[in-house]
């Protein structure tokens, strides 16, 4: 019944989630409906993501997902600036506290979210906002090293098995690893 407090329980407590949702996006990025979403506050999430779940080279950066209108509040930059589709990186403001998202060079590649353009990832942004005073998620594309975007609910699955993923989130059905 509650999906979204769920998740962001989730993340919270530095669960990984595959986020499918909806048609999938056009392009190399994930904006949101194929999404792997992390906890950016979590000190170790991106050795984590690297080493078990996208198997790729350390200095690559991940980029957070943030309510539009809390951006500026986190980032330098414009109050009303948007910046829908990852084109522009912005230097963080609170670095210490958003490690998972923060580049050597102190910037992230920021996406912005309002809740017309995408209203299931923005409620769960307000979600973990509620729960940690922090309106942001890391967001990278959901699939794992090698492969391309998972595309239909099967890829998601399979990714999911095959993966270090630990919860999976397919429009409103919750699948979650048992732990051993």
């Amino acid at each position: 019944n509650d999906l979204i407090g769920r998740v962001s329980q989730d993340l919270y407590c530095n669960k990984v989630v595959g986020w499918f949702q909806g048609g999938s996006e056009f392009g190399p990025r994930a904006l949101g409906h194929r999404s792997i979403l992390a906890n950016p506050c979590w000190e170790g999430v991106k050795d984590h993501l690297n080493k078990k779940i996208k198997y790729r080279e350390e200095w690559r950066p991940y980029a957070p997902i943030v309510i539009e209108e809390e951006a500026h509040h986190w980032f330098y930059m414009k109050e009303t600036q948007a910046n829908s589709y990852m084109l522009m990186s912005y230097e963080v403001k609170a670095v210490d506290m958003l490690p998972g998202i923060t580049h050597k060079d102190r910037s992230a590649r920021i996406q912005t979210v309002n809740r017309k353009q995408n209203s299931k990832i923005y409620t769960l942004l307000e979600a973990f906002g509620e729960l940690t005073g922090i309106p942001i998620l890391l967001n990278t594309s959901f699939n794992i090293g090698g492969e391309p975007i998972v595309e239909t609910p099967m890829d998601a699955m399979n990714t999911f098995k095959k993966s270090n993923i630990d919860v999976l989130v397919m429009e409103n059905f919750y699948i979650h690893k048992l732990k051993e």
